[in-house]
């Protein structure tokens, strides 16, 4: 099959086409946004800390800052893969090094294949929940190979987002939002006292996309686009998405989603044309898997830079099937949760240096790229200070390692702490440092 002259080239040697315009990135992230797990998570959302639940009004402002935070983190690390056309993972080559940039790239795909596995899980789960009688096998399979196929074809995915998938995504969330207002009670009752810990979360929601952010830039018709495209489709999307969970869970009763997230689909497929419209959003929710699975194969032509995508699309698809087959991919989520926190403090550290520093003229993507150890610094600290600031639990003995390393330090976190803009403020700090220190001894 003979390469489409306005699809993704086949290896990292072809020139990516620059075909995206505002639209259609803000369609792809719109539909991102949308996350049929984001509608259980609003009981994460409602009582991020377990102790202190928010009031209605708490729970959306945070949303809308968590959100703005989050999303315009994840289009600045966008920018540079419009203007070098790299993927996120080739561009840390100019970062640290190609060498260097391995190691990031292997914990990419780890938690990349996780997602993929993960999203394979939720789309089989809410299938079942409209067609009780077809297994969960069967829709694994299906997502699977859907997935694939998007994956193979990612520009005519984007489009086909923009064109279709996008028309319908809105108007079921139109038409759940009318019914949820109209016949759910708000949740009455709860204060501000967790609204820190509550932006923390919706923040690190926002921020788990931005190791693949650049995956789909590479492709836009300038940075404006992708910035803008990101922010304002995402953030859309996401405060939508979270503030019908909030009346979902109402409706199914928090305890009862705590128990099973999956049980938060009842109320979507129960209302008046609920299967159908229910149907569409998990139809959509392949855009999650295709966005993860194709982050994959971005990610290990990093490392295999002149293999077919095409046969390592078909090779990730087919394992994220088994893996979501064979694998309890619930306890996996804390997991990928930890990885998660790596990337945040080190695209704080690409940001600064890329834009702080005139590197973005002479950022070397090469595959002998010399390494830049003095890089490591930040992004180490980074990683420290989302630990020791956040309020997010993970899995205990992680968090008890934190807790006994705040300990050891004398240092108490603070109710107002996020641990996402800890370790992005952090890493940047001492990234603009050593920037300079360097500047000075290059003058001297």
């Amino acid at each position: 099959m003979s390469h489409v002259a306005d699809e993704v080239p086949l290896t990292l040697d072809g020139q990516p086409p620059k075909t995206l315009g505002v639209l259609d990135q803000g369609a792809l992230w719109a539909n991102l946004g949308v996350s049929l797990l984001g509608f259980s998570g609003a009981l994460l959302l409602l009582n991020p800390t377990g102790d202190a639940p928010l009031s209605l009004s708490a729970a959306l402002v945070a949303t809308v800052v968590g959100s703005l935070i989050g999303t315009a983190m994840v289009g600045l690390s966008a920018i540079p893969g419009t203007r070098t056309g790299q993927p996120a993972m080739v561009l840390l080559r100019g970062l640290f090094g190609a060498r260097i940039s391995y190691a990031p790239t292997v914990l990419n795909i780890v938690q990349m294949l996780g997602w993929g596995a993960f999203e394979l899980w939720v789309i089989a789960k809410a299938a079942t929940a409209i067609f009780d009688g077809v297994a969960y096998p069967v829709w694994v399979v299906l997502a699977g190979v859907l997935t694939t196929a998007l994956t193979i074809w990612p520009l005519g995915a984007i489009r086909l987002l923009r064109r279709y998938v996008t028309v319908g995504v809105i108007v079921s969330m139109i038409w759940f939002t009318w019914f949820f207002l109209t016949q759910a009670p708000a949740p009455a009752g709860g204060s501000w006292t967790g609204f820190a810990p509550a932006v923390d979360y919706v923040i690190a929601l926002s921020v788990s996309w931005v190791p693949l952010a650049a995956d789909f830039a590479r492709h836009s018709r300038s940075g404006r686009a992708a910035f803008t495209g990101i922010v304002g489709g995402y953030t859309v999307a996401q405060v939508a998405c979270l503030g019908l969970g909030v009346y979902a869970v109402a409706i199914a009763g928090a305890a009862a989603v705590n128990a099973d997230n999956t049980a938060v689909f009842t109320p979507f497929v129960a209302a008046p044309l609920g299967a159908l419209f229910f149907g569409i959003l998990v139809l959509r929710e392949t855009d999650q898997s295709f966005a993860n699975v194709y982050s994959t194969t971005m990610s290990l032509q990093n490392l295999m830079p002149r293999v077919d995508r095409r046969v390592i699309s078909t090779a990730i698809g087919v394992f994220t099937v088994v893996i979501a087959l064979v694998v309890d991919v619930t306890s996996y989520g804390a997991f990928l949760g930890v990885i998660g926190a790596v990337f945040v403090p080190m695209f704080a550290v690409l940001a600064v240096d890329y834009f702080g520093f005139g590197r973005s003229d002479r950022w070397n993507t090469d595959e002998d790229a010399p390494s830049r150890w003095s890089m490591l610094v930040p992004w180490a600290l980074g990683f420290a200070a989302y630990w020791l600031t956040t309020s997010t639990p993970t899995i205990a003995a992680w968090d008890g390692f934190w807790a006994s390393a705040r300990d050891a330090i004398g240092f108490t976190r603070q109710p107002w702490m996020n641990g996402a803009l800890g370790a992005a403020v952090v890493a940047a700090l001492v990234t603009a440092l050593i920037g300079v220190s360097q500047r000075r001894a290059v003058r001297r």
